[in-house]
């Protein structure tokens, strides 16, 4: 080989070298900017497990833009307000967790005391209401057990049995409407094996949901201690079960008939009345308004509570939700007195 050649295979070698060199380099220097950056978009995301601060949501100037724009992605279909937003309105009771709110303007028209925890008592139900959406199939069959009839006493209960093969459509029906407990019972151990791990799901969604202020412990809202929400949560939740057809039309229902099979094989029919006053005429809308979604809920603890979608006379969604209220008297006409104003 001649010198010439020899030296043009060193040269090349080197510059071979000098390029691999520089690719790893560059390589190095992109994955570098590249883990800077997500744990730059990191940070900045807004978290759901701190609490939901409304002045970020709505744009604080000492925060940068970065993070302005991920909370107002994260709000961005929602409805902000702030503890208090007043009206002149005379209540039955001025102590319930209150508010109104405009779900196509999503402006607050009235809130009080609605991020003060209480307890759910049945509206927790809309969550497992939601979960048997999500994720169960409603033409599956369901025998009822004794572990789902192992209540307080004095819970409210249907006219199922042990041993009754019912379908889960059946358990909904009679979860939402009459709000049931053996049938909260029965589909939290149908879909997630046991109530623990439905409750570990229940929390999980409400996260997602952004109910930072919400703590599940069973799928009934029978009181416990450490179960917890608040108003505004509550209209979180109820929120995302108006985005499900199947949940309309359920909550509308003012009467529920169906045949179930007992444990010998025959059949006999069963029948429940909805638990809100406004859908069994006991108790009388305001002129032009239409429930497109319901549920209620009533405790010692947690008092009577009522949350409500509505329809105002001009076409115009509403959220109302009263909670705390001393009796079912006082929850109506509180109630009644914000659906007024949906309707001004």
């Amino acid at each position: 080989m001649s010198e010439d050649s020899r030296s043009q295979r060193i040269r090349y070698r080197r510059f071979s070298i000098f390029r691999s060199l520089l690719l790893v380099l560059m390589f190095c220097a992109a994955a570098f900017f590249v883990i800077v950056f997500l744990n730059g978009r990191k940070s900045s995301t807004y978290a759901l497990d701190q609490p939901y601060d409304l002045h970020v949501q709505n744009g604080a100037e000492d925060i940068s833009e970065f993070s302005q724009q991920t909370a107002i992605g994260f709000a961005a279909d929602l409805v902000a307000a702030e503890e208090e937003v007043p009206q002149e309105l005379t209540l039955a009771q001025d102590t319930c967790k209150m508010l109104l709110f405009n779900l196509e303007t999503k402006d607050p028209v009235y809130a009080h005391r609605i991020y003060q925890k209480i307890y759910p008592a049945s509206l927790a139900k809309i969550m497992t209401a939601i979960l048997a959406i999500e994720n169960a199939g409603m033409n599956a069959t369901v025998t009822m057990t004794e572990a789902d009839f192992d209540l307080e006493e004095g819970a409210q209960t249907s006219s199922l049995m042990v041993g009754d093969t019912v379908t889960m459509d059946e358990l909904f029906h009679l979860l939402v409407i009459y709000s049931s407990n053996d049938a909260a019972m029965a589909i939290a151990r149908s879909i997630a094996g046991s109530t623990e791990q439905f409750v570990d799901m229940m929390n999980n969604r409400a996260r997602e949901m952004g109910m930072t202020g919400t703590h599940f412990t069973n799928p009934t809202g029978l009181h416990e201690e450490d179960m917890y929400t608040t108003a505004y949560d509550v209209y979180l939740m109820l929120r995302q079960a108006y985005s499900y057809q199947d949940y309309l039309n359920v909550s509308q229902m003012a009467e529920y008939t169906t045949d179930v099979i007992g444990s010998n094989g025959s059949t006999r029919t069963i029948y429940h009345t909805s638990t809100d006053q406004y859908l069994t005429n006991d108790q009388t809308l305001p002129s032009g308004i239409r429930i497109l979604a319901s549920k209620t809920g009533t405790t010692d603890q947690a008092g009577s509570c009522l949350a409500l979608v509505i329809q105002n006379e001009y076409g115009v969604a509403y959220t109302a939700i009263v909670m705390g209220a001393l009796n079912k008297p006082n929850l109506y006409s509180n109630m009644t007195t914000l659906l007024n104003l949906a309707n001004t």
